[in-house]
């Protein structure tokens, strides 16, 4: 969704940005699936907040840790009080992400969090790996228009994501279940199972 924000203005100091905008009720129809067009201001200042917010967390240095455990706290919706979040990071607005206790988010992490995303307790996630909740048009026109929707993204408690792993748009992932490297998972995972591949298959029970 980057590729028209020159369109928005950025404000230089960051203390003065505004955050009122959240309220907007675009944000809950976008959440709800609705087909929409996203090429908006409202949609435009919260990718700009959150970028110029990632931006911040990727340049500070990681034995920073409270100044960067504040600066994700800023950015997520919720995030439980111990975690690990190696940069870069990048997410779209960070305020559809929540996430439980214990949580490791690997390097390249990406999560595009138009809907939102839920992470449970105990969830590892592998480096360069993407959680993708939006869906643009199929049709080129409506695309380019900036038609699209969204699908949130739920990962249970205890769950592993190996490296390299793309999670689509509306999946939920079962608790314990682990998911191989390289996968790109296009339907839900079951619980207490191992599955990879591209799209990701039933390769075996966690526990036999």
């Amino acid at each position: 969704m980057d590729f028209y924000l020159n369109q928005i203005s950025q404000q230089e100091d960051e203390s003065a940005v505004d955050i009122s905008f959240f309220n907007h009720p675009d944000f809950d129809r976008l959440r709800s699936g609705v087909w929409m067009n996203c090429f908006t201001e409202e949609f435009g200042r919260a990718l700009i907040r959150c970028e110029d917010l990632c931006f911040r967390l990727n340049n500070t240095l990681p034995s920073k840790r409270e100044e960067r455990s504040a600066i994700v706290r800023e950015i997520f919706g919720s995030i439980g009080s111990k975690f690990v979040l190696h940069s870069p990071f990048h997410c779209d607005f960070g305020f559809n992400i929540h996430v439980g206790e214990n949580f490791v988010g690997n390097f390249n992490l990406t999560i595009l969090d138009e809907a939102d995303v839920r992470i449970g307790d105990n969830v590892f996630i592998g480096p360069n790996t993407t959680l993708s909740t939006i869906i643009h048009a199929y049709d080129s026109e409506q695309r380019n228009a900036g038609i699209m929707c969204s699908k949130p993204i739920t990962i249970h408690n205890n769950v592993w994501l190996a490296s390299n792993v793309v999670v689509l748009p509306g999946v939920t992932i079962g608790e314990g279940s682990i998911v191989g490297a390289g996968s790109v998972v296009t339907k839900d995972v079951e619980p207490g199972v191992i599955v990879a591949g591209n799209p990701a298959r039933f390769i075996k029970n966690v526990k036999l």
